[in-house]
């Protein structure tokens, strides 16, 4: 069998031919990387030479090659457009995967020439970059467990090959249970739904070959705005039922045990390696530092949030009465009265805004502002190999000269992981010549032709561009330096912040525009829009804060201790409990469908990252705020210099003080969200 991986790639940019590349590729391919990186990992631990920067660090950054290769397209296929023969193997890779690093960082001589230049670094000459990816590379190690001796090593590698395996069938479950869940609507009980959402819903009941014109699936961009329009009371119920039980229904899906395990693993793991929990171990390498600090930013805001969200469920509550409804509001109830009242208090109906954001044309603008602030421009290609029609790819110049590719893949669709995320193919790195980047962004936005968008399904692609962008714009040597490669509560400050450019005037009055007429956004809806942007942040802000404070509290307990068959939903259940949860209002994520914390190690003990970044991310907007002008040269300079560009080359910290010339304000972000308390 020809296999695409073990061939020179010829497509445009080396990019990867997904139009050939099967599921029976990966396990021929998987093997020889493996064999080969294990073989390059040995040449450097045993090399007789004494250790110097070339021989270890640029050894192993350059290690690996075929591994990296085969990663990049089977991390982007399973959760993009999965398949259970990819599943399958996603479950047998995970353990032996896991294995493999962990063989990596702990090979004691392997660590004992890396540790021995990293105690001599300030004798070695190394450049600024040089000296990071050094210390980065030892911080990895020490992390991973090298500094560990005897049993200790066998027992966290077993944990992590166990956490790999638990993780994967987390997601797959997820996903399981969001495909396999499907309700058939009629014309009638699709009243209230608009025309958009409901072409989308005729669609997908063409699509799933359901008796019925329409159908929900929970798909946060189907079921989500069921939920805000829909008239019929017990089919919300229904649905919202539905969507908060992913994962957790009693079937062979239940996410439940897996969290119990993980949880218990994770622990025992920061027990090994010196902390006094996970979330102490997780922290030490981020901008917090610690679970105090993340959980007293959280707290702070909590209060504020907590008391807008009441004032807004009193409100809503009165509306109910007002119109004869005899029954206290439930969560299935809160966003189609928060669209009423939004309605009745500011004559102001989110559906008149959906004509005017055609996907097509917020993609233009997302491009518009990444030209504005950073000079680039993108050009369409259909001469790439995609994984899927629907998948668009873009080639991506700056003065003249092609800094990477961009792939949008902007639809849902069966086999694709639900919510958005940005991923790449290849990072970008200068080691031996230019190598670009090539960046994804995936949404899960209803197909409809044409693809109008809600306002928040905009800033969910303006949300991704800015992490495409940090990907694109990566100018640095190194692999492990590389684009996103930083602390997960810095991570989202390039996202986050670039979501701001979406709200500016210029932007709007160019791009939203009538998909029949081509009319600009009339000036008394775009005023309405602006006026409007900070309704509902107590209920968005406490949805968010409870999973992220849930999350804390899980990785800050000593679930080695716990007995067997402890429930994580009752440890939810107790967490907002504690913090005055209003019983209206559910966590943004269930503890049995958090992908972001239980689908890998990611965001967890992170979840929290968000506001972080958004402190960060509110002041940095400020600047240009301050300056004037939205697309204020000088400080989109600092902007590209010290944050988009810079990877994981510097401190965190120090990258922001570069930019903003201080430490961020946390005022900035309750400003932003409507909570700073009026002055005396």
């Amino acid at each position: 069998m020809t296999n695409p991986f073990f061939e020179d790639w010829a497509a445009p940019f080396g990019a990867p031919p997904l139009d050939r590349i099967r599921p029976a590729h990966f396990a021929p391919a998987y093997d020889r990387a493996l064999v080969e990186h294990a073989a390059e990992i040995a040449a450097i631990a045993e090399n007789r030479a004494s250790p110097d920067f070339d021989n270890v660090v640029l050894a192993l950054e350059t290690s690996g090659r075929m591994l990296t290769r085969v990663e990049g397209v089977f991390s982007n296929l399973t959760s993009a457009a999965t398949s259970e023969a990819l599943q399958a193997i996603e479950l047998e890779m995970a353990p032996r995967l896991s294995a493999h690093w962990s063989a990596i960082f702990m090979h004691p001589v392997l660590f004992a020439r890396l540790d021995g230049l990293y105690q001599k670094r300030a004798t070695l000459g190394l450049d600024t970059e040089s000296l990071r990816v050094l210390e980065r590379y030892r911080l990895d190690f020490v992390r991973a467990g090298a500094q560990l001796k005897g049993d200790g090593c066998g027992r966290l590698a077993a944990i992590a090959q166990r956490l790999a395996v638990l993780g994967t069938q987390f997601c797959q479950n997820v996903l399981g249970d969001e495909e396999h869940w499907v309700l058939p609507l009629t014309e009638a009980q699709m009243a209230g739904v608009p025309a958009a959402m409901r072409e989308a819903a005729a669609a997908k009941a063409a699509e799933l070959k359901v008796e019925a014109p329409f159908a929900i699936t929970l798909s946060r961009s189907s079921a989500e705005p069921f939920l805000q329009f829909a008239n019929d009371r017990a089919l919300r119920e229904q649905v919202y039922r539905a969507w908060t039980s992913r994962g957790d229904n009693g079937n062979a899906r239940d996410n439940n045990a897996i969290i119990t395990e993980m949880l218990a693993l994770r622990a025992e793991r920061a027990a090994l390696l010196g902390y006094e929990n996970f979330a102490a171990f997780k922290l030490a390498d981020t901008m917090a530092g610690t679970p105090a600090k993340a959980r007293a930013l959280l707290e702070e805001v909590w209060a504020p949030a907590r008391q807008r969200a009441l004032e807004e469920r009193d409100a809503l509550q009165e509306l109910i009465t007002r119109q004869g409804g005899n029954f206290r509001l439930a969560p299935w109830d809160w966003r189609y009265y928060a669209e009423k009242l939004r309605q009745e208090k500011y004559d102001f109906d989110a559906q008149q805004l959906q004509p005017y954001f055609q996907l097509s044309n917020l993609i233009e603008a997302a491009f518009f502002t990444a030209q504005k602030l950073f000079g680039l421009s993108f050009l369409e290609r259909h001469d790439i190999p995609v994984y899927h029609p629907d998948v668009r790819v873009w080639e991506v110049r700056r003065e003249g000269a092609v800094i990477g590719l961009f792939y949008g893949d902007y639809f849902a669709r069966g086999g694709k992981q639900g919510g958005a995320w940005m991923s790449s193919f290849r990072d970008q790195h200068r080691l031996d010549g230019a190598v670009l980047p090539i960046i994804v962004n995936n949404c899960n936005f209803n197909k409809s032709q044409p693809c109008l968008l809600s306002f928040d399904d905009a800033v969910t692609l303006f949300h991704e561009m800015g992490h495409a962008l940090h990907g694109l714009l990566s100018q640095v040597r190194f692999p492990r330096l590389s684009g996103t490669n930083v602390a997960h509560d810095f991570v989202e400050l390039p996202s986050q912040l670039f979501e701001h450019w979406l709200e500016e005037p210029a932007v709007l009055e160019r791009f939203a525009r009538h998909h029949l007429t081509g009319e600009p956004i009339p000036a008394h809806l775009l005023q309405k829009l602006l006026s409007t942007r900070n309704y509902g942040q107590g209920f968005a802000t406490v949805e968010f804060l409870a999973s992220a404070l849930v999350d804390m509290d899980f990785h800050t307990v000593d679930w080695t201790q716990l007995a067997p068959g402890s429930n994580p939903k009752t440890a939810q259940d107790n967490t907002l409990a504690r913090i005055g949860m209003p019983p209206e209002i559910g966590p943004r994520h269930g503890a049995p469908h958090f992908t972001h914390v239980f689908g890998g190690d990611g965001y967890a003990a992170g979840y929290y990252a968000y506001l972080w970044s958004e402190v960060l991310d509110a002041d940095g907007f400020k600047a240009f705020k301050d300056s004037g002008d939205p697309f204020d040269p000088a400080t989109a300079q600092r902007l590209h210099d010290f944050v988009y560009s810079a990877g994981g080359t510097r401190d965190f910290a120090a990258a922001y003080r570069a930019f903003r010339g201080r430490d961020p304000h946390i005022e900035a972000l309750l400003e932003g969200r409507g909570l700073l308390a009026p002055a005396a």
